[in-house]
């Protein structure tokens, strides 16, 4: 009969190395005070034995258990799945793992995977919105580090990472007036959304400062394609020297082309049209494709894990920071050379 296979511990490792036990968790835990030969000696002959260690004791030894807790209100929303890949990957890159609750905006759900997540030992929290709006602070009820990733605590002691809507409104409209678009105007999401009065003013005030003015007022109205086609109809109409159409998403966006087809105009050399979020399935897609603004909502996640390491190892930060966006520029605009 076979005899049983013995787990490889870390006195093996040790004695191939030919170092202390001590010494070989500290190589191993990268701690700084073993010699960086001596590091790779013991590495190697981890590598070598197949050693994994104990995730318990090593949990028991650090006090942490390498993970974080991910609670968001809305997982199916646009935002959120790009958000939390980027929170994985960087995750995933310190050999940490994320455990994930959706509350679906349900206070009572909330606070039971709150107390789910904290049984379960979770170093840190991250707190991940489905817009940039303000919200009410969860921190007076989690006693380890929290993160807040595209909404923002009501109170200025947490640290809430936003996407920059200002600067990426910016970035759009000094692309437009750069292609000498002068009558410009705008479609967007409810006014309810702190998103979309942002975007409002960073477009108006950039075009201030280029001598110009929006080409009539906000139209503000659902987040859609049909809202898109509706508006952008009003817009031509009341405005025939229209020369573009700056779009709150790229689903508004891809609705507004398909009207100003419609209507008979070119886009770009008659109309350009600009969305927002370069959400694949309608810019990159779209005929033609769009020029939009990407949120880089991947790397908004790995910002937050950032943050979260820092506050870890006692370097926290509060306020709010607001992490900038870029512009993709495809043939909506006739930007592409």
């Amino acid at each position: 009969m076979a005899r049983p296979r013995t787990q490889t511990t870390l006195a093996d490792v040790a004695t191939l190395a030919g170092v202390s036990v001590a010494t070989a968790s500290k190589a191993l835990n990268g701690r700084g005070e073993v010699a960086p030969a001596t590091r790779s000696r013991v590495r190697a002959a981890a590598d070598k034995l197949a050693f994994q260690p104990n995730a318990l004791a090593r949990a028991l030894i650090s006090g942490r258990t390498r993970t974080v807790g991910l609670l968001t209100d809305e997982l199916a929303g646009r935002f959120a799945i790009p958000i939390l890949l980027g929170v994985e990957n960087a995750l995933a890159n310190e050999q940490m793992s994320v455990l994930l609750c959706d509350a679906r905006a349900d206070p009572i759900r909330r606070q039971h995977y709150i107390r789910t997540l904290l049984a379960q030992q979770v170093d840190g929290f991250i707190v991940l919105g489905d817009r940039n709006d303000l919200r009410p602070s969860l921190t007076g009820d989690i006693p380890v580090p929290v993160v807040y990733v595209y909404c923002e605590s009501d109170d200025p002691q947490d640290l809430s990472i936003l996407s920059d809507d200002a600067g990426g409104t910016r970035l759009a409209v000094e692309h437009l007036i750069s292609l000498r678009r002068r009558h410009i105007g705008h479609v967007t999401g409810p006014q309810s959304y702190r998103a979309a009065r942002d975007r409002v003013s960073s477009l108006r005030a950039a075009l201030r400062e280029a001598g110009l003015s929006l080409a009539g007022e906000p139209l503000h109205g659902e987040w859609s394609q049909a809202w898109g086609r509706q508006a952008a109809r009003m817009l031509l109409v009341a405005r025939p020297d229209l020369d573009a159409i700056f779009c709150g998403n790229d689903q508004i966006a891809a609705g507004a082309a398909q009207t100003v087809l419609e209507l008979g105009r070119r886009i770009p050399d008659d109309v350009a049209i600009v969305g927002y979020d370069n959400w694949e399935i309608f810019a990159a897609d779209n005929r033609p494709p769009l020029t939009t603004v990407d949120l880089n909502l991947q790397q908004l996640g790995a910002i937050a894990v950032e943050h979260l390491f820092a506050a870890l190892e006692g370097e926290s930060r509060s306020g709010v920071l607001h992490h900038p966006c870029r512009l993709v520029i495809r043939e909506s605009t006739g930007g592409v050379f």
